[in-house]
């Protein structure tokens, strides 16, 4: 009963900040039921492995990255580059800033839409040109994207119409979405050539294994715990985080 009191009473520490140039790498992570939807996103200084500003959500939004956007640099932070995992929406919210896609998120992105063993050569092909994406240069990756496109731009254009409703429809829809998917997002996978001097990351493998993984053993350990206690343990590891 002591030890129940203790720990309610207990108050984490408020954040001291150090304003100063940052290589900023930005995700969210959830860690209750699905039903619940509790997360937290979070701001990481990357250069020196430090948790800036996070936010308790019930869902990953633009408003949410927004808000702790405006608060970073309220506080005075300058960001030389931001790493996010391709949320729709980020590139316009971060615009004049030197963003970089995470490329193990476009890979996974890339997954969804054509499966790990593409059926339909043209998934095989493009799958091939994914997986050289951290061994490559934009140019020689926009130059692979052509040629395939070359090859397969009417087979990804070919449409079916549904019988019953009359819908037209792109026949091979999924390996056209993973196409347009490389298209949007190339200007955004190769920025960290482009700005050697930031070290700009190009995952956001810092929050995900480093902060997120980590954390979530924590709370495990201790899964019986109120929505308020969690935030409550979630806020002191996270103010309390900076890694070696």
């Amino acid at each position: 009963m002591w030890i129940k009191e203790q720990i309610n009473l207990y108050i984490p520490p408020l954040k001291v900040h150090n304003p100063r140039e940052i290589t900023l790498v930005c995700d969210a992570t959830f860690y209750a039921k699905r039903k619940d939807k509790i997360g937290t996103l979070v701001f990481l200084d990357s250069t020196q492995r430090e948790v800036l500003l996070w936010k308790h959500i019930s869902s990953e939004t633009v408003k949410e990255y927004k808000d702790l956007k405006q608060q970073i640099e309220k506080l005075g932070y300058v960001i030389q580059s931001v790493t996010f995992d391709g949320k729709k929406g980020l590139p316009k919210l971060f615009k004049g800033y030197p963003v970089q896609m995470c490329h193990f998120h476009q890979k996974k992105i890339i997954q969804r839409y054509i499966t790990k063993y593409p059926r339909l050569q043209a998934g095989k092909d493009l799958k091939k040109i994914m997986y050289n994406l951290t061994t490559t240069t934009k140019g020689r990756f926009r130059k692979k994207l052509d040629e395939w496109h070359k090859v397969y731009g009417e087979f990804i254009e070919e449409t079916t119409v549904n019988v019953d409703t009359g819908e037209c429809f792109f026949t091979h829809q999924k390996v056209r979405a993973a196409y347009r998917s490389l298209r949007t997002n190339l200007d955004n996978l190769f920025t960290y050539k482009k700005h050697k001097d930031f070290s700009i990351p190009t995952t956001t493998n810092n929050l995900d294994g480093g902060v997120f993984s980590p954390m979530k053993k924590k709370l495990n350990v201790h899964s019986g715990m109120s929505k308020k206690l969690r935030f409550k343990m979630v806020d002191d590891y996270l103010g309390n985080y900076k890694r070696k």
